[in-house]
Formats: C-alpha cells, sequence, structure tokens
C-alpha cells in the first residue's frame, strides 16, 4: 500500500526542496482547487481470454499489461519475482507466489524520493530490468538507473521491505547486471557492456563477468568478455543482454536474450564446466522466439525472450520471460508483458520452446499449483474496481516519474480519492498529478466519476503511454458551464483538442467518463445526468499507444488525472 508512508517520505522530499517542481506544499494559498474522484473501474474482455481452463492448468501472461523483464527466485519455500518499471514510481515491484502462476504484489525495491530522481528522463529510462537473487538471508536485486546513476545492487532482508538505497558499482557498465552465487562461496557479477575494442556494427554487445565483494558490494580482480556479440558472432547478432548464469550438474549454464526486444527477439543458452568458460553454444539455440511464425496469424504473442529460469519443489524446471500480445500484426498497447512456460532438459540442455510453434495463452500448470484457476486481477477478463475507501493506495497504482509533493489523498474526503492539480502537463519530463494504472486488456473499458473541478483547473481520464503520446478525457469549468474536452498528442506537435462540447451536470452529481480501446480504437464517452452513456468521439485511431509507434519500452496506462490550468489561460 502507498498511502500514508508515500506520503510522509513526500512531504519529506519537499521540505528538502529540490529547486525544480512546486516544493511548497500542495495545501497552500495558492494551490489549485483539489478534483476528486468517487471510483474508478476497469474491465478487460480480450478474445484470448475467454476460453474455459480445464483443471489444473493456468492463462498466460501470468502479469497482464506491461510486466517486462522478468527475474526470478526461489527462497523460503516461496518465489519472488520482479520487473522494470523504467521511470514509473514506486519501482521495481516485488510479487510473490507459491506456484509460479498466481502472483501478488508484496512491495517495491524502490518507494523512497531519496533513492532515485527521474526528473528530465524521458518515460522509458530509469530502471531497466533487475536481476532478483537470494543467499544467507538476504534479497538481492542488481539493477541499471539508466541515465540516473548506473548500476547497483539493493538488499533487504523482507522482500516486501524496506529495500535499502543503492550500492553503486562505478566499475560496472552497461546494463542488465545479475548476481551469481557460487557453491563454492564466491560471488560473481555478470553485465551487458561494450564488447572489448570497437564494436564492429550496431547493437555489438559482450557479456561480461566479475568477482564481486557481496558484503561490500565492490566488483574486484579481473572482468572478462564470456559472450562477444552472440552465439554466432559471424552473423553479427545484435543486443546480447540479461545475462543469468545458473549451475545444474556440473554445468554453469549462460543464459542471455539476443536479436533486441522487437519481434526478432530471441533466448540463447551457452555452457562451460568452469565458471570463467569458454561457454559453448547450444547447437538449437534459439531455446525460445516467435520470430519463425507467421506474423499474421490469430491472436499473436511476439517479441518472446529475456527470460529468468527457476526450479521448481518438485524438480521440475521453468522459464519466465517477457511477450507482447499484437493486433494489426505490429501494435501492442499493453507493452511487454510475463509469461510462463516450462523448461525441458534434453541431453544436457535446457528447452523453453521447439521451434515454429506458437507460445499458448493455456497450458497445464506445475505439479505444485494448488490454488483454483483463477487468475484475476494479474491475468485473464475480469472487472476491477476502485471506490477510494480504504486507507491507502493500493499497488496497482503508480506515477510518472517520483513525486515531489503529496499531490493524491485518501484522507481529505472520505471515500473519495483527491487530486491537487499541479501545472504539469502529460508531456512534462517531471512528475504529472496523474495516478496511472496498467492496461491490460487489448479490449478494456475503464470509466470514473468525479466532481466538476473549480475554475482553474481540469480533471478527468487520461491514457498515457508516453510524454508524447497520450489523451486526456477531461472537464473544466468556462464560465457558468462546463466544458467537456478531448486532447490529444501523438508525437513532436503540440497536443490538440480534437473534440469538446459543453455539457450540463445536475447540482450533487458527478460526472461519469469512460474510455473504451478495442485494438488500436479508442473511443470516449460521458454520462452527465445519469440517463445513461454518450459518446463524444468513437473509434479514434489510437494506435499512438502502441509501444510500436510510441517508442521506448513499457505499455499504456490508464487514470486519473488534474491539471491546474491557471498558466495556461
Amino acid at each position: 500500500m502507498l498511502g500514508p508512508l508515500l506520503a510522509s517520505l513526500l512531504l519529506a522530499a519537499c521540505a528538502g526542496g529540490d529547486g525544480q517542481q512546486g516544493t511548497a506544499p500542495a495545501d497552500t494559498a495558492d494551490a489549485a482547487a483539489a478534483a476528486s474522484f468517487d471510483w474508478f473501474e476497469y474491465t478487460g474482455r480480450d478474445r484470448a481470454f475467454e476460453a474455459e481452463l480445464p483443471p489444473g492448468s493456468f492463462r498466460n501472461p501470468v502479469l497482464a499489461g506491461f510486466h517486462s523483464d522478468p527475474s526470478v527466485v526461489a527462497a523460503r519455500g516461496k518465489f519472488y519475482m520482479v520487473n522494470s518499471t523504467f521511470t514509473y514510481f514506486p519501482g521495481i515491484p516485488v510479487f510473490e507466489s507459491e506456484d509460479l502462476v498466481h502472483w501478488k504484489q508484496v512491495g517495491n525495491v524502490i518507494d523512497r524520493p531519496s533513492q532515485l530522481d527521474f526528473d528530465g528522463l524521458r518515460v522509458s529510462r530509469g530502471v531497466f530490468a533487475p536481476a532478483i537473487e537470494y543467499r544467507g538471508g538476504t534479497f538481492y536485486v542488481a539493477n541499471t538507473a539508466v541515465d540516473s546513476g548506473g548500476n547497483f545492487i539493493a538488499t533487504a532482508t523482507d522482500p516486501a521491505g524496506p529495500w535499502s538505497d543503492p550500492v553503486w558499482l562505478p566499475g560496472i557498465g552497461g546494463i542488465d547486471p545479475s548476481l551469481f552465487f557460487d557453491d563454492d562461496g564466491r560471488v560473481y557479477i555478470l553485465n551487458n557492456d561494450e564488447p572489448q575494442g570497437v564494436p564492429r556494427y550496431d547493437g555489438h554487445r559482450a557479456i561480461w563477468l566479475q568477482e564481486i565483494d557481496i558484503a561490500k558490494g565492490e566488483p574486484f580482480g579481473p572482468r572478462k568478455v564470456l559472450v562477444d556479440g552472440g552465439v554466432k558472432p559471424e552473423e553479427n547478432p545484435i543486443w546480447i543482454e540479461g545475462p543469468h548464469l545458473y549451475k545444474v550438474d556440473g554445468w554453469y549454464y549462460l543464459s542471455n536474450a539476443e536479436g533486441g526486444t522487437g519481434p526478432q527477439h530471441s533466448q540463447v543458452v551457452l555452457r562451460s564446466r568452469q565458471v570463467w568458460g569458454p561457454y559453448v553454444p547450444h547447437a538449437r539455440n534459439p531455446v525460445l522466439t516467435q520470430r519463425d511464425l507467421d506474423p499474421a496469424r490469430a491472436l499473436p504473442v511476439t517479441n518472446a525472450g529475456h527470460a529468468d529460469l527457476v526450479q521448481g519443489p518438485d524438480g521440475s524446471w521453468w522459464a519466465l520471460f517477457l511477450a507482447s500480445r499484437n493486433y494489426g500484426v505490429d501494435h501492442y498497447n499493453t507493452g511487454r508483458e510475463t509469461f510462463l512456460l516450462p523448461v525441458t532438459w534434453d541431453d544436457g540442455w535446457p528447452s523453453i520452446l521447439p521451434p515454429g510453434q506458437a507460445i499458448p495463452y493455456v497450458l497445464p500448470g506445475p505439479s505444485f499449483m494448488k490454488r483454483p484457476a483463477e487468475q484475476a486481477p494479474s491475468t485473464g477478463n475480469f472487472t476491477w474496481r476502485d471506490d477510494f475507501d480504504a486507507p491507502e493506495l493500493g499497488k496497482e497504482w503508480m506515477f510518472v516519474r517520483v513525486p515531489r509533493q503529496p499531490w493524491a489523498d485518501l484522507s481529505a474526503q472520505a471515500g473519495r480519492l483527491t487530486l491537487r492539480p499541479l501545472a504539469e502537463g502529460l508531456d512534462t519530463l517531471r512528475n504529472p498529478s496523474f495516478l496511472a494504472r496498467r492496461q491490460q486488456h487489448l479490449v478494456f473499458e475503464a470509466s470514473a466519476a468525479l466532481e466538476l473541478p473549480a475554475a482553474g483547473s481540469a480533471a478527468g481520464l487520461a491514457a498515457f503511454q508516453n510524454e508524447a503520446h497520450w489523451y486526456f478525457l477531461g472537464v473544466r469549468r468556462v464560465g457558468a458551464e462546463a466544458e467537456l474536452f478531448l486532447e490529444k498528442r501523438g508525437g513532436d506537435a503540440p497536443a490538440a483538442v480534437v473534440a469538446s462540447r459543453s455539457v450540463v451536470v445536475p447540482a450533487g452529481r458527478d460526472l461519469k467518463l469512460r474510455i473504451a480501446g478495442d485494438e488500436g480504437a479508442y473511443s470516449f464517452g460521458f454520462d452527465a445526468d445519469g440517463e445513461g452513456w454518450q459518446w463524444l468521439v468513437r473509434d479514434d485511431d489510437a494506435t499512438l499507444l502502441s509501444t510500436d509507434v510510441a517508442g521506448g519500452f513499457v505499455g499504456a496506462t490508464i487514470g486519473p488525472y488534474a491539471r491546474d490550468e491557471r498558466a495556461r489561460h
């Protein structure tokens, strides 16, 4: 939960002040009038999730919507997983599971404003792929804060937190660090970085290894390249990254992503009898990809790779990895999601999926899966509602970059969410007063009820991909009337209002707003008087919220947004 703890932390941040963004508390005399929301509801209706689950089966993805770069560890009789969040805050969610299928978020590695600063960074910078390990009662997460500090390690004795401040690794460049604890007590750090000498081509990278004093958080001794370019260097492979090292039956297995995070993404494996190598590639690499399938197939899953392997209590092996669910061949508004598949071993080599085989949406679960098949709200079709009657915000909610003041409040009005509008627009590189929830479905509806904001501010629902690709379905007071409007930005050009109309909201009644998505077509509606939904805009081209159009590594998010407009008029 995010409420009192986060509020106190943000107040502390405000007291410190950074000279960048409204460091005065939000309830000062010149603050814009607050916006008040009664509820928010999200419903998903994907065709891929309509199939019934046979007994003992589960549904892929296990975490639907923007949960990229999964890393998993078995510890204390359970499994713990972390994902990338880039510049969203709190960052690096920590999930817990008893069976690799049903996941519950228990905390975040980055949950204090003092840990990292994302101001000035585009949405897809910030914290990249984390890697989690456990040894001797301590959890370790290695990560890269891109453009905001570099590589670091954070630790905790409780996966729910608190997590330590970053322990920086200035001698480790590149991205995607991970730790390997050998059975002789030595600890190693792996990472992606530029190769020795001058890269031969764009995307030429290497996997490096170095020993680390884990107690001090200090790498030492020689660094060595384990993989230069990829498993077939003569073919100039690109973006070897996301390394994980495992020791099984006396072999060291080095598993890496290769090919970039788009349609050519894959997972490759090498092995050696010695931790320092040499590492020999598997003859049947890649062990996971979807690049060899027809891109026009029905209900495609693409971009598969960046896997982490884990062994279950029954001795079986499983892989958690990222992939995307597309529409229109190459669009995906839901970003990179977390999938689960069994790992098979053949002649001493692991394989996740045979060549030419599609990732299944439904498949038998682990033998140790004891819970019913229902996985909502992590995946499947469901309705999720927040009536804002809890004392704290749920972990589903995120902020775009780190807030500098406590503008989201559940205590000002009982059973309502109060947003104190900031002047920052959705195109800021700082923190707008936007409360974000992941879009988890290709077909969905998101709606909310809000009180008409006071003059000088606008409030409503935003659908957001990054600072240059978003929608704002909002309402403001213009004289004695209320103006409903849809604002849109889809690239380098400034945002523009694409539709507006006057609405009459009876006294004492909330205005209801709705965003309905059907793959790349989004509709924007309202109910001003309780007489039913009307549409302001139908079937707008929302491929601008697709990752392949907007760029970067995240998926779309949706939620309440408020903006101080006094400086705009």
